[in-house]
């Protein structure tokens, strides 16, 4: 079965104190997580350390990072490259989220040298793709999410490509309480798959985890898991909450 993941991105947010908190809180609440099942947190760069620490010994339990640079090593000021996320022992970034597509501006091309980067060094990228409300009003989602992934991952070979997880941002969903039906969802999530059928082959797209990130909450999350081809989420302001993130865990399939 394909790898199922809950994975909160806490973007910029919490104290150090209150991200240890929070950590405390949601490994002290009941949760079983199967071979297939992972949690990941997706923390600030400043509690990577303390939250591997967190998480020592906790089986299929992962700390990210939110984002990396594209270069091993050099005059980059303010970044962090994945050597340093290897030395911390940390395995799973996020790269190419919506925030960093439309902040900072990070192209296909820039996020095809991370990716790059990251497969190197062993370290999974959870790949960010999706449609801004404009794209989705014009009915050209497909083809615009199908761009993203064609210019950052069709480069890859086969067995690369399957190292990575990919995350199903309908922009227009993230922060704004609107959320794509689990239909969908679905069918975004089903059209991805049959993208990477097309140049991989049905094999390979079936064992690429998708993940749904628009507004999943402790109240939807188990419909929108329950849908055959969405693998779990990349969940944003519901992590932030102990509770909330743990229902989202157990709502795995």
């Amino acid at each position: 079965m394909r790898k199922q993941i809950a994975a909160a991105n806490w973007k910029m947010n919490l104290t150090i104190q209150q991200g240890e908190q929070l950590l405390d809180a949601i490994i002290a609440k009941p949760h079983s997580l199967s071979a297939y099942q992972q949690a990941v947190f997706a923390v600030p760069f400043p509690y990577l350390a303390m939250a591997q620490q967190k998480i020592a010994g906790k089986n299929n339990v992962f700390i990210a990072a939110q984002n990396c640079y594209s270069k091993k090593s050099g005059a980059y000021t303010g970044e962090t490259s994945v050597e340093m996320l290897q030395s911390l022992g940390i395995s799973v970034v996020v790269l190419g989220h919506s925030e960093r597509r439309e902040y900072f501006e990070e192209s296909n091309q820039f996020l095809a040298d991370k990716v790059n980067i990251c497969l190197e060094y062993n370290i999974t990228p959870i790949f960010c793709c999706g449609e801004p409300l404009s794209i989705r009003e014009a009915g050209t989602q497909n083809q615009f999410v199908e761009k993203q992934l064609e210019e950052s991952l069709f480069h890859l070979s086969a067995e690369q490509v399957q190292k990575i997880v990919i995350a199903y941002e309908p922009i227009w969903a993230i922060g704004t309480g609107k959320t794509a039906t689990s239909a969908q969802a679905q069918e975004m999530h089903a059209y991805l798959r049959s993208v990477f059928a097309g140049k991989y082959g049905n094999e390979v797209a079936n064992n690429i985890s998708i993940l749904y990130g628009g507004s999943v909450k402790a109240s939807n999350a188990k419909e929108i898991f329950s849908q055959p081809d969405v693998d779990g989420g990349l969940v944003g302001g519901a992590s932030l909450i102990a509770d909330e993130f743990v229902t989202i865990i157990n709502s795995l399939k």
